[in-house]
């Protein structure tokens, strides 16, 4: 592939990629979640404590790239829903972390079903080999990002060869 061809692709990709977020900004709002007592913002905390184990705040801060008051205001929705309870960090006696309930781990799996259903709605018309072709370049796609913010965390653009 010419360096052309690679600088065309990649414009269009960036192009699509921001169409990707304004939809997915809209397709949160289509999930049917009906009130579960917290903002969908702090329900999405739910998931690094599903997968994760009780994390601090400042932990969940620093894993969503988001201001700890912001975190912090988010938790105090999710143990007033019931999803999840603050406990003592054993390691430091002034501190607490958070730890999902039962209830948030339902809050998990029906926001998981729902998702699902959705993107299974979205894909009805594609071929089963190609769905299964696009996750395994997405999830390379993504394998790719992560590497290179990773490499470069201040997200600096490569140079450019000279």
């Amino acid at each position: 592939m010419r360096e052309s061809d690679i600088e065309r692709s990649t414009s269009r990709l960036a192009d699509e990629l921001q169409r990707f977020h304004r939809l997915v900004t809209r397709a949160k709002s289509m999930l049917d979640l009906g009130d579960l007592g917290a903002e969908f913002s702090a329900l999405l905390l739910l998931v690094p404590l599903r997968t994760m184990g009780p994390l601090r705040v400042t932990d969940l801060a620093e894993i969503k790239k988001a201001d700890p008051s912001t975190i912090s205001r988010q938790a105090a929705q999710l143990v007033k829903a019931g999803f999840a309870r603050r406990e003592a960090d054993l390691s430091d006696g002034r501190a607490s972390r958070l730890a999902i309930t039962e209830a948030g781990l339902a809050a998990c799996e029906q926001l998981d079903q729902r998702r699902q259903a959705w993107l299974r709605e979205s894909l009805r018309h594609w071929p089963a080999n190609r769905v299964a072709a696009f996750v395994e370049l997405f999830e390379e796609f993504n394998s790719s990002v992560e590497a290179q913010l990773r490499n470069d965390p201040a997200g600096t653009p490569p140079r450019e060869n000279a």
